[in-house]
């Protein structure tokens, strides 16, 4: 479940709507609040062009925000995966993180009653980062690599499970399966789809109809229903 998403909004120029459908309305373009839903949803949908088709693949990547002028993802995949034999070819990739989402039926919108002209649609919140990956098997960098996504990835267990836990001859031998993955953002593109276009009664509405399904899922979504508002 991703949780600590910030809705904040701020102007930045850097950010391109090319290549998606980005009504202004549901534009996303506060820094902050990018960085923040990669962070809490890491597991990504990275897809990468190559010899006319379309290489898809899910990862966990890590954000480090102070690598590059838009920041850097790392990550990596299977050394078995062709993906990352792929990449000396292509000059783009994108990355994509899904935030909240959540059904949204028009019988929550107070307007339904007045005048019947409402239909269903699905709210929900979406990181794209765009960049020309690399990938790299340094056995001292994997190692580095690893290591954060532990920590990061193991800071809420009980007794978290460290990288020197597993023998050494085990450990590199994992790192010999595995090839990292860096892709530096060029730029990134938000889309925080959550009823701004709707007007304030029913967004009340929505609010009112998620909270009553009861589910973390639909509390997170209205949240940002109500921050929107």
């Amino acid at each position: 479940m991703c949780i600590g998403l910030s809705a904040s909004r701020l102007n930045e120029s850097r950010i391109n709507r090319s290549m998606t459908y980005l009504p202004p309305h549901f534009e996303e373009t506060d820094t902050a609040a990018l960085h923040a839903l990669v962070g809490a949803c890491p597991l990504a949908t990275w897809v990468v062009p190559h010899q006319g088709e379309l290489l898809v693949n899910h990862l966990p990547l890590l954000l480090d925000a102070e690598r590059g002028e838009h920041g850097t993802l790392i990550g990596h995949v299977a050394r078995a995966n062709p993906v990352w034999q792929a990449l000396a070819a292509s000059a783009s990739s994108v990355a994509v993180f899904m935030g909240p989402q959540a059904y949204v039926s028009p019988g929550w919108y107070p307007s339904k009653q007045a005048h019947g002209k409402a239909v269903p649609t699905w709210n929900y919140a979406t990181v794209h980062a765009h960049g020309a990956a690399q990938a790299f098997d340094d056995p001292a960098r994997l190692l580095a690599l690893v290591t954060r996504l532990t920590e990061r990835h193991e800071a809420g267990q009980a007794q978290p499970w460290q990288v020197q836990d597993a023998p050494a001859d085990y450990l590199a031998s994992m790192l010999k399966a595995i090839v990292g993955i860096e892709i530096p953002v060029q730029r990134w593109v938000g889309k925080w789809k959550v009823s701004q276009n709707r007007p304030a009664a029913d967004r009340q509405g929505v609010v009112a109809g998620l909270m009553a399904q009861g589910s973390d899922a639909a509390a997170q979504m209205a949240d940002l229903v109500r921050q929107r508002g």
